[in-house]
């Protein structure tokens, strides 16, 4: 029965979002075409030219192998602060990584062809360019072409990385489904890719059997060359190069032109964020004339500021306590007001970024646990949690774990040491204690996990944890150029209580509402939209 149910509740959730689900697979195939496309533009000629100027080959290919060492996120990391976000550095890094099978099969293919084939041609009185044209081209071809079925097939599991930094695609499903402990989006983003990398192997095979020249058949291993000496494209051939030629400038035309003139509203990875960014993106949309871009789920805080500093975005919800100690490496300030100020003030000054009005909450770190353990050791406060935690296992997000007024704060003011302590990021850590994983993890106050799993919020009883009001900042060369923003966004003012933005959460994270509709049920409430 629980099977059965499972299979029922996915049909519902596809059924119900069938149409962001195709949107996002359009998405996911012109980033990875593109990808792909310039790749063997790239790659095919670099294999070409390491077999012929083999003292090239070593470096070439040392490179390529050198690439795919690096683990793709943080090859993204290396590329976010110099190209920003969106789909540039997707596509680059995607690209990036499908080069060495190309390459390599590309120069495979040429250096194990018969050197007396290649004696042959020279004796028939060819030059250079037409043997490589007739002849090794020709007999290397479906070497080649395996190894462009390994890139695209590569690339599109790779691609879902580019939801991280707001270029869309399945990821952002498989990203929301685990930081919302929803399978049914994960699986809603993970089967599309797997039917769509299945699908590109097909595509590229049925490809390689409509160009390989006529005369070339594989048999035991070995490749046979036609007596023909002159080879020309047949009509299907073309048909496919031109395809090809049109997705590419399709996809270029279309990645060049679609920011033009609108405003482009971020958030990171929670679904608090992603509320808020839809909440702000539909005030705008609904009230102005202005267009709205949403570029939703970055990868954390660190990103969307980046992204935000770079002219990427224009806006995006950030929290006092955030800026002050994760941007600007200051001190936590507890005093609200004065905390508010100086991020505010730092930023105009620094970064061209105004601070608007606060939401309203304050959604501060936490520690929890389950209600069995906080039963067990009589927990109250983190003081008891101290006392205890040899005993106990930490889960705690990759963000917590490396900032001032996270661990190792928080570590030093309540003096604790843990039994195991390990980094668990999104909504995992919520996972992971549900199925005694772990026994305590951090939270943000305001989550609507902490009310679906039913845990226990411990009292900051040394008050550690500064305030993190969360409040909409936006470029100020944005509001310059579009000065009724201002006004209409602080509408939001105050409007948002710690507990309004619980209800929100909780809808998003155990009732699998759509982030959209809940923000837009919230500005229809509030009379902020029609």
């Amino acid at each position: 029965m629980g099977i059965i149910h499972s299979i029922v509740g996915f049909k519902d959730f596809v059924f119900q979002t069938h149409g962001q689900i195709i949107d996002l697979t359009i998405q996911h195939v012109e980033l990875t075409v593109f990808a792909v496309v310039i790749a063997i533009i790239v790659g095919i000629p670099l294999g070409i030219l390491i077999a012929r100027v083999k003292k090239l080959a070593g470096p070439v290919i040392g490179f390529a192998n050198l690439i795919q060492a690096v683990p793709s996120l943080a090859l993204l990391g290396f590329l976010i602060p110099v190209m920003g976000i969106g789909s540039a550095p997707a596509i680059l890094m995607v690209f990036l990584y499908s080069l060495l099978p190309i390459i390599k099969n590309t120069y495979t293919g040429l250096m194990n062809i018969n050197p007396d084939v290649i004696e042959s041609s020279k004796g028939m009185g060819m030059t250079s360019k037409q043997i490589l044209k007739l002849v090794q081209l020709p007999l290397a071809f479906p070497i080649i072409m395996t190894g462009i079925r390994i890139s695209a097939v590569t690339a599109v599991g790779l691609m879902t990385i580019a939801a991280f930094v707001g270029a869309g695609g399945l990821g952002y499903m498989v990203f929301s489904g685990v930081q919302t402990v929803d399978n049914n989006m994960i699986l809603a983003g993970a089967i599309p890719a797997c039917l769509l990398a299945l699908l590109m192997d097909f595509i590229v095979e049925k490809i390689e059997k409509g160009v390989t020249p006529p005369g070339i058949r594989k048999a035991d291993g070995t490749i046979k060359l036609s007596k023909k000496k002159k080879y020309k494209f047949s009509k299907i051939q073309k048909i496919i190069a031109s395809c090809l030629v049109v997705i590419l400038a399709g996809s270029g035309i279309f990645m060049a032109t679609r920011k033009t003139d609108t405003i482009v509203v971020g958030c990171y990875n929670s679904s608090e964020q992603i509320i808020l960014g839809n909440m702000l993106a539909t005030l705008i949309e609904k009230n102005t004339e202005i267009k709205v871009e949403k570029k939703l789920n970055l990868g954390g805080s660190g990103l969307a500021y980046t992204a935000l500093k770079t002219g990427k975005i224009d806006m995006y919800p950030e929290y006092t306590g955030m800026s002050l100690v994760g941007i600007m490496k200051q001190a936590p300030i507890n005093d609200p007001a004065k905390a508010y100020k100086v991020v505010s003030d730092y930023y105009a000054e620094n970064y061209g970024i105004t601070w608007l009005e606060s939401f309203g909450f304050n959604d501060t770190y936490t520690l929890s646990v389950r209600q069995d353990t906080a039963k067990k050791y009589k927990l109250e406060t983190i003081s008891d949690l101290a006392k205890v935690g040899d005993k106990l296992k930490l889960g705690a997000t990759l963000e917590f774990c490396n900032r001032a007024d996270g661990y190792s704060g928080i570590s030093k003011a309540y003096n604790f040491k843990f039994k195991e302590f390990s980094s668990i990021d999104g909504g995992l850590r919520y996972t992971a204690i549900g199925n005694k994983k772990v026994d305590v993890i951090d939270a943000f106050t305001t989550e609507g996990l902490l009310k679906s799993y039913k845990l226990k919020i411990l009292e900051d009883d040394k008050h550690f944890f500064p305030n993190y009001d969360c409040v909409p900042i936006v470029s100020t060369e944005t509001l310059q150029k579009y000065p009724q923003l201002k006004g209409l966004i602080n509408k939001l003012g105050g409007k948002i209580t710690e507990e309004k933005m619980i209800e929100l959460n909780y809808k998003v994270d155990k009732q699998a509402a759509d982030p959209q509709k809940v923000a837009e049920d919230f500005l229809r409430e509030n009379k902020l939209i029609k």
